[in-house]
C-alpha cells in the first residue's frame, strides 16, 4: 500500500471534524437557546413544581433539562391529609449534547432509596441540532409527563407481587 492511498480517509477525517464543529456551533448559537426558551415558557405556563437547569459536563459537553424540583403548591393542602407522604424530586427530561455534537434526549425517574436503579433511564432518541424544534421539544415534554404519570401511578399488572 502506498501513502497516497491514505488521502481519501484523511479527507474524510477532516470532513468529520468539520461536521462535529458545525453541530457544536449550532448548539451554542441556536439549539441551546431554543431549548432554554421553550422549557422556561412551559415552566411559567404550567407551574407544577419543575424548573429548567443548564448543565456543563465533562469535556465541554452541555445539557439543558427540565426537572421536578418541588411539590406543586396547589396540592400542598391535600398532602397535609397524609402526614407520611413524601414528594420525591428528581424526575428529569434531559437534552444533552454528546461528544459528536448530536443531542441525546433521555429521562430520569426520581431515585428511591433501596430500590434498583437499572430502569431509572428511558432513552428518547438522538437528534442532530438542526432537527431540534419547538414542536419536538414539546413532544418530548409530553412523553416525559406521560412516563412520569405511569411512574407515579403504575398499572396494577406491573406491580411487584401480582
Amino acid at each position: 500500500m502506498k501513502i497516497e492511498h491514505l488521502e481519501e480517509h484523511v479527507n474524510d477525517y477532516r470532513s468529520s471534524i468539520k461536521t462535529v464543529v458545525d453541530k457544536r456551533l449550532l448548539w451554542k448559537t441556536k439549539t441551546k437557546n431554543l431549548l432554554i426558551k421553550t422549557l422556561k415558557t412551559i415552566v411559567k405556563l404550567y407551574d407544577i413544581g419543575w424548573k429548567v437547569q443548564e448543565l456543563s459536563w465533562i469535556h465541554n459537553n452541555e445539557a439543558v433539562n427540565i426537572t421536578f424540583d418541588s411539590f406543586p403548591t396547589e396540592l400542598i393542602d391535600c398532602t397535609n391529609l397524609i402526614p407520611a407522604y413524601q414528594f420525591l424530586p428528581g424526575g428529569a427530561l434531559i437534552f444533552s449534547q454528546s461528544y459528536n455534537g448530536d443531542i441525546y434526549i433521555f429521562m430520569l425517574f426520581p431515585e428511591i432509596e433501596n430500590l434498583p436503579k437499572e430502569n431509572n433511564v428511558v432513552e428518547l432518541g438522538t437528534y442532530t441540532p438542526e432537527t431540534i424544534s419547538e414542536k419536538l421539544i414539546i413532544e418530548k415534554v409530553d412523553e416525559f409527563l406521560k412516563e412520569m404519570i405511569r411512574w407515579e401511578v403504575p398499572s396494577v399488572k406491573s406491580k411487584v407481587g401480582y
